[in-house]
């Protein structure tokens, strides 16, 4: 299917790569109107200009660390100059492996600031508007991480633990105003930034990157890794009329791996 999101404009947050420029990609097929962030601003641009190159859409970039509120304003007032949002994505996010004791309070809080703080700083400043026209959608990028434990990745398992409730109570709060929230929980997808995280538990588990990343396809029955654009599949879905008694859901991109 095609123009299923056209006349629609989407921020997507943390888009400059991985699993935000697939959404952003895969939005713009759809024909929306794609506004980019992220914290580089030369890579943004780059992003920003390929998606130009290649859709029939609107591309704008905004670089700012959504992890703090002031340049969060800045940059929602004036994408709200020129127009607005009515899919959000909160894709913004790191990784930091280690066990509990080996954390720093410093890296424990910087994953919690980016990957929680972000999402409540910019929904926080994306919805006034969309109450105002009674219409959105909220589409949060949590994790499997974030429905149970596991070893050596207690900040990162918090935060997505939070993106998780988070979303389900501005599911509650919103529908009033038929603005639609989900989240996305994948488990392993093949980015730039999962090569660095399975280095990083590799280190931490005290085994070979080569055996953890063994064992961690056996443990999913599709036995391979998730693509990006399996994820941004899922996104277009949620962002579409499709969706619209959806509300809510974590939604789990995991190969089976829940199963077993």
């Amino acid at each position: 299917m095609v123009d299923r999101l056209k006349g629609k404009t989407a921020l997507i947050t943390g888009s400059s790569r991985g699993i935000g420029y697939s959404i952003a990609e895969s939005f713009a097929m759809e024909g929306a109107n794609i506004v980019l962030n992220a914290r580089d601003p030369v890579r943004l641009e780059q992003t920003a200009s390929a998606l130009r190159e290649s859709y029939d859409v609107n591309v704008s970039s905004h670089a700012c660390d959504v992890s703090h509120r002031a340049p969060v304003d800045e940059m929602i007032a004036e994408i709200e100059r020129d127009g607005q949002i009515d899919i959000l994505v909160n894709n913004a996010g790191i990784h930091m492996a280690a066990s509990f004791l080996d954390y720093s309070f410093e890296d424990f809080k910087n994953v919690l600031e980016v990957n929680v703080y972000s999402v409540f700083h910019v929904t926080q400043a994306a919805l006034p508007k969309m109450i105002e026209r009674k219409a959105g959608r909220i589409i949060n990028m949590a994790s499997t991480a974030g429905k149970w434990g596991s070893r050596n990745q207690s900040a990162y398992n918090a935060s997505k633990h939070a993106m998780v409730g988070i979303t389900r109570c501005l599911a509650l709060e919103l529908a009033p105003h038929n603005i639609l929230t989900n989240a996305i929980c994948p488990w392993v997808v093949e980015t730039d930034l999962a090569d660095s995280f399975m280095t990083q538990h590799s280190v931490a588990a005290g085994v070979s990157l080569e055996t953890l990343q063994s064992n961690l396809k056996n443990t999913v029955p599709i036995k391979r890794w998730i693509q990006p654009a399996e994820v941004a599949n899922l996104a277009v879905f949620l962002g579409s009329d499709e969706s619209s008694y959806i509300n809510g859901q974590a939604w789990n991109v995991d190969g089976g791996y829940t199963m077993i």
